[in-house]
């Protein structure tokens, strides 16, 4: 039996948070404003009936109104959309799954430890999974998280579709699937509309090139969609459980300029001080407002270095709040990640120290640079053939070992 990686897909979810209460709106053709202050002018999650019109999410704002010129624009609300999936990523967590997310309305886990635990077979894993969620999902599970979302994003929203024979069997029920499913990826997105114009239609048409002739035309990117293509996908990425601590203040008047910085400062000073952080110092936290004008904003920022001291936070936050767009309402910080203890920061080469110290901060430090880069921020340097002429030959870059498991 193969092991399964069970995709959980929540469609609009951004576009469903935004409107609240006013979902009725999503019946005509609406779509999510351009982020305020980002310089973006690309529209983002639309509704089905802005799609019938050819409207889709990253499209111009310009070439959207073109199209239909009564779409109705929602201000986007990222606060209001990490709030609503951590919850539901709590709620899968509750249900024992070690649950990997790389965006807002897409998650996954694997399958494997929890069939004993919900009954012993799947299909009770993932009612489980359908019963916490708590909105209408989709849920596919095959051997890879790739074909997964792709099962997920066919499936109907009371019934779930599995794949199973392995990567064979993944491969053949991607074969007729298109293209476009590379930009569920970060990394292959940019390559969807090359390849279209190449006349690659679908994934089978692009699982049958020369691995070699997508390396030469695409790099890395070329190589990691035809691994994708013919059922070949990387370890999930398992998140920690977040252990969560915030502050927050309403404002009676809107705020802007010396006096938001001076409530900044007094948000910094709460958080600092509360006793759930037991001495650690803050490696990342999103700083968030609810604005004047409606709609959220939010921005993570993961420090240089973990720290604890209010003033260089100070330092670091409040050049950040220069990019809000308009007076806010409502300041809040929220810790994303903690870091070591204060006692526990020494200098990365201090001889003093034993090797285990040594190696110990320099872990450390690639985890810090994971938090602000991704995953694949830190990688090593191995020998291969270090005779070779070919200096790519020489050495290859390999995943620096990670803390976090992996299903």
């Amino acid at each position: 039996m193969f092991a399964l990686i069970v995709c959980v897909l929540l469609p609009r979810f951004e576009l469903l948070t935004a409107a609240g209460d006013r979902s009725a709106l999503l019946r005509g053709p609406v779509a999510l404003a351009p982020a305020p202050g980002s310089g973006s002018q690309e529209v983002g999650e639309v509704s089905p009936a802005a799609e019938a019109f050819g409207i889709e999410g990253g499209m111009r704002l310009g070439e959207a109104l073109a199209r239909c010129p009564q779409l109705l624009l929602i201000s986007p609300d990222p606060e209001g959309v990490a709030d609503a999936w951590e919850l539901v990523l709590s709620r899968l967590e509750g249900i024992g799954a070690a649950v990997a997310s790389e965006r807002a309305g897409v998650a996954y886990f694997a399958a494997q430890g929890l069939v004993t635990l919900h009954g012993g077979t799947l299909e009770r894993v993932i009612d489980a999974a359908r019963a916490v969620v708590g909105h209408p999902a989709r849920i596919g599970a095959a051997t890879t998280a790739f074909c997964a979302l792709a099962a997920a994003v066919k499936a109907r929203s009371r019934r779930a579709q599995v794949i199973s024979g392995g990567s064979q069997g993944a491969r053949d029920y991607l074969a007729g699937l298109p293209v476009c499913l590379l930009r569920t990826r970060r990394a292959t997105a940019v390559l969807v509309e090359p390849l279209e114009r190449l006349g690659i239609a679908t994934l089978g048409e692009l699982s049958a090139l020369p691995r070699s002739a997508l390396a030469d035309r695409f790099g890395r990117a070329g190589l990691s969609a035809h691994d994708l293509a013919c059922g070949r996908d990387e370890s999930l990425f398992v998140r920690l459980p977040a252990e969560r601590l915030e502050e927050s203040l309403e404002l009676e008047e809107s705020a802007s300029g010396q006096q938001l910085h001076y409530i900044l400062g007094l948000l910094i000073d709460r958080l600092v001080a509360r006793r759930e952080r037991r001495g650690r110092t803050l490696r990342a936290v999103a700083l968030s407002a609810v604005l004047v004008e409606g709609g959220t904003w939010r921005e993570r920022v993961t420090f240089r270095e973990a720290l604890s001291d209010p003033i260089r936070m100070r330092l670091v936050l409040g050049s950040r709040l220069a990019k809000l767009p308009s007076p806010a309402q409502r300041l809040r910080i929220v810790v994303e990640s903690f870091g070591p203890p204060v006692g526990d920061q020494r200098a990365l080469l201090d001889e003093r120290g034993s090797s285990a110290e040594r190696d110990g901060r320099l872990g450390e430090a690639v985890e810090q640079a994971r938090s602000a880069a991704g995953p694949d921020a830190a990688l090593r340097v191995l020998t291969v053939d270090p005779q070779s002429r070919i200096p790519e030959r020489r050495v290859v870059l390999a995943p620096y070992e990670r803390r976090r498991g992996t299903p």
